[in-house]
């Protein structure tokens, strides 16, 4: 029998120009559209029940949510070996979400793939490439002119391959996919490693390499390690100055940064009702920020209200009939639990230089005194794909308002970034825009921005000891600005307005009283806001470019004298030999390269460039004690061999002056170590095991050359 990718793609050819995805074909009873944007791609509820029945059946078991998303989105669910952790999921994902920085690479991929159309919905997101500098439309005007080679490409390619485009301004790529793509029980790709925010709304959305977005745009089943199942049970609810982010900035500290790896972080209980759509969005944002695979909340109100603000109502409709299927079944199992009492849990401030270094706002002014962090804010910073929803800015404009009743304004600099094109125009038709800018702040473009490091600051100068807080969700050094001396915490966008106020980190919004112009002291209320705005979204400019339904006369824009963007070429197939005398260019030794790792390899990005570089210039294997999980795909993805210590203690015997073979290539199959010669200068040698986690197709990407290559080898 053919592959079951040739059989895919012969059912493409003859269903015509669309390259349709087989469950689509299958499955358009329901006759509910994904997304206004796609009216003929149908939500398959009864093909997700049909899955789960079948392997709820072959297990036995009361499933969790995330198992039911994800074993409902099996190739093969009558097949398929399924062990948590150690099994390999072959899933046919409902669609692929790209921002501009990883798009890029991936579309060019995709491109010499020979394919014409993707075979399952697809977006690009233009909101990495915008630097915050002055203000939002100054900044815009200026991001479109340096980058338009980059936003001419990704526009003409999405409309040659059938990619829709949202342009430059539209917002932030989480978001937009929460507003318009994401619901109850979908599996959702993104090429950005805060893919998870769409598990707000009740979907497995995870963050992969763009190499991993190709594949499913080519109608190819994507792999993906079982997960496991870490389960947070929430009781209680909210109130006062806590907020959604407090959650998951106490997760971080009880997990860590590498707690969540290799699991799905499925959270459930009483509580959950307490919390807002927007703020389940914020809480699964942030799962990236302690490894997990993906988080996620089931389906309840609070997600159909969402659904219907944001003109999805038929889908909210669908999901209450379906639900049974986008809830956990009574008595399923976690392999790890947590419980939190939401009416305990105080507000949290988490840093410096790691989102997992988890504070009460009360004690954290203390903390740093005694650690000598600054105590004087400099800038305070709110938005970004984590906190930026017309909830989150209706509660900072709260504090905001008590300040300005008092005569006051912030003592530290102030920035807002709104989510999206919706969001920025909302906010300025219901008055939060104005309050903010009333107290000081600037209002900057629809995008990433400072989050990400496109921030052109002036403040201060490199090397200067500052602090900054925000309500973003990663504050490694030099994240935000590029300053290995400024000192970065996260936490809500409320207790943000509240410190740029004060000024300081030793202010307790709770409990401290500050002074207003009158000479008067007085103390915050807690913020009061609604989640969603009473009359309807204001939609803003219209900044989406549909993908033509005939793109035969559709060039792609690429330069042949470009500085930026390059057509692709394959990389040379394995020689069939062993890999001998290999040269160690770098391990940790004070050069900028690193080639053996220590623990959590690849950390913080999903862009495979680290993966193509180091291709390019000759690098055949990374050898680490262990491997971020979308990094390791991505290096596998380009031919290279992602391999780990079978002993840790091993990376000790291994010098820079040092030459490795790798052995066993010739029989290499799943499971089996690898053996590393390691030949020192003075003529001894040493041997020691090397451990990976390829599987057979795996196999076959690192013997065609590349994941790419052998695509090719398939169709031919």
């Amino acid at each position: 029998m053919a592959p079951y990718s040739l059989l895919v793609t012969r059912l493409q050819k003859a269903l015509g120009v669309r390259q349709y995805h087989v469950a689509s074909v299958l499955c358009q009873r329901a006759k509910v559209a994904m997304s206004h944007f796609e009216p003929n791609e149908y939500i398959h509820y009864d093909l997700l029940e049909k899955n789960i029945n079948i392997v709820r059946k072959r297990l036995n078991r009361p499933l969790t949510l995330s198992e039911k998303i994800v074993y409902g989105h099996l190739d093969d669910p009558a097949s398929q070996e399924i062990e948590r952790g150690k099994s390999y999921l072959r899933l046919r994902p409902d669609r692929v979400a790209m921002q501009d920085a990883t798009a890029q690479m991936a579309m060019l991929q995709f491109i010499s793939s020979g394919l014409s159309k993707v075979a399952v919905p697809s977006t690009i997101h233009c909101d990495h490439l915008i630097e915050a500098q002055v203000g939002g439309e100054k900044d815009l005007r200026r991001a479109k002119d340096i980058n338009q080679e980059v936003y001419n490409f990704l526009a003409t390619a999405g409309a040659k391959y059938g990619v829709g485009f949202w342009k430059p301004g539209s917002g932030i790529i989480h978001q937009i996919i929460l507003e318009n793509y994401a619901y109850p029980g979908v599996l959702l790709i993104g090429t950005d490693s805060h893919t998870p925010n769409g598990g707000g709304l009740g979907g497995i959305c995870i963050g992969v390499g763009g190499a991993d977005a190709v594949d499913v745009m080519a109608g190819i089943p994507w792999e993906l390690k079982c997960p496991k199942v870490i389960g947070v049970k929430l009781t209680g609810s909210l109130s006062g100055w806590s907020s959604p982010k407090d959650v998951i900035l106490k997760v971080a500290g009880i997990l860590t940064v590498k707690g969540g790896t290799g699991a799905i972080v499925e959270y459930h209980g009483p509580g959950v009702d307490s919390i807002s759509c927007t703020g389940m969005a914020t809480i699964c944002n942030m799962g990236a920020e302690i490894g997990a695979t993906t988080s996620v909340f089931p389906y309840n109100h609070r997600m159909k209200k969402y659904l219907s603000k944001t003109g999805r109502e038929d889908i909210a409709n669908l999901a209450d009939e379906f639900k049974d299927h986008l809830v956990p079944d009574p008595g399923c199992h976690y392999d790890q639990l947590i419980e939190i009492n939401l009416s305990e849990l105080k507000p949290h401030i988490n840093g410096p230089f790691t989102p997992d270094l988890a504070h009460p706002v009360a004690e954290v002014g203390k903390v740093a005194e005694k650690e000598g962090w600054p105590l004087d804010i400099r800038v305070g910073l709110i938005g970004s794909c984590t906190n930026s929803s017309y909830e989150d800015m209706g509660r900072s404009a709260a504090v905001a308002k008590q300040a300005l009743a008092h005569g006051l304004k912030c003592k530290s600099q102030f920035t807002i970034t709104p989510g999206s094109e919706q969001i920025r125009a909302t906010i300025e038709r219901d008055g939060y825009a104005q309050i903010l800018r009333d107290l000081g702040g600037i209002v900057l473009a629809n995008a990433c921005g400072p989050c990400i490091g496109q921030w052109d600051r002036k403040d201060i100068k490199k090397g200067e000891k500052n602090t900054i807080v925000t309500s973003y969700n990663r504050n490694f050094t030099g994240r935000n600005d590029a300053n290995p001396e400024t000192h970065a915490f996260v936490t809500s966008p409320e207790i943000v307005t509240a410190l740029a106020i004060a000024g300081t980190l030793k202010f307790n919004p709770e409990t401290d009283y500050l002074t207003g112009t009158d000479g008067k002291k007085f103390r915050l209320e807690a913020p009061d806001a609604d989640e969603l705005p009473k009359g309807e979204f204001d939609p803003g400019q219209d900044t989406y470019q549909h993908p033509p339904k005939d793109s035969s006369g559709q060039h792609v824009d690429v330069s042949p004298t470009s500085q930026r963007l390059q057509l692709l070429e394959p990389f040379d197939k394995w020689d069939g030999k062993d890999l001998e005398d290999l040269q160690i260019l770098i391990k940790k030794h004070g050069i900028r390269w690193v080639v053996i790792g220590d623990e959590n390899y690849g950390e913080g990005s999903s862009r495979e460039h680290a993966a193509l570089e180091p291709r390019h210039l000759g690098g055949r294997a990374i050898i680490t004690k262990s491997f971020a999980r979308i990094h390791e795909t991505n290096l596998k993805k380009q031919g290279l061999l992602p391999l780990t210590f079978a002993d840790p203690a091993d990376y000790n015997k291994i010098h820079p002056v040092d030459k490795l073979t790798i052995q066993g290539l010739k029989d290499f199959t799943p499971g089996k170590p690898l053996k590393c010669i390691i030949k020192h200068p003075n003529g001894t040698q040493e041997t020691i095991l090397l451990n990976h986690t390829f599987n057979e197709t795996q196999i076959e990407w690192f013997r065609a050359g590349s994941a790419l290559n052998r695509m090719k080898e398939l169709q031919q």
